[in-house]
């Protein structure tokens, strides 16, 4: 019998779900790659935030070996997109997120947060007019209310 998966720690979610090539014409669905929520999360680790494959493994609550697997596919994958032109699309994966995020529609500003709130305003210019981006992942109630670790 197959093990079930654990879902992968990921601190936040992440503040776009495409990214595309300047100038870019969709010709066919086939001129995109699609890079998973945790293969997004260890490509952050790993080349944004500069952690050593363990460390960046122990973050995300799996082994040394499969965080090199997920940065191994998602380097294969950006390469890809960046070589050839493709979209790359944000979506699926195993995952839970430990921290929100939210983008204020007026302003454009991305703050994080611990969990969601319909109540919350901008703080940057106290508007109303807010996108919950866990949500746009289909995990709005994912978050571990309370987990102030340091990251």
């Amino acid at each position: 019998m197959v093990k079930p998966r654990k879902k992968r720690n990921v601190l936040y979610p992440p503040g776009m779900d495409y990214f595309t090539p300047h100038g870019y014409r969709p010709l066919k669905k086939i001129n995109e790659v699609i890079l998973t929520i945790d293969e997004y999360e260890s490509i952050r680790l790993a080349d944004h935030v500069n952690l050593k494959q363990e460390d960046a493994a122990k973050r995300m609550n799996i082994s040394r070996p499969t965080f090199t697997r997920l940065v191994d596919s998602a380097r294969k994958k950006i390469a890809d997109a960046m070589v050839n032109g493709k979209v790359i699309r944000i979506e699926g994966g195993n995952y839970i997120f430990l921290r929100n995020r939210m983008r204020c529609v007026a302003c454009g500003n991305i703050w994080d947060t611990v969990a969601s709130s319909k109540d919350e305003l901008c703080p940057v210019c106290n508007s109303e007019n807010i996108e919950d981006l866990g949500r746009r992942f289909g995990r709005g109630r994912s978050y571990r209310h309370g987990s102030e670790r340091k990251h």
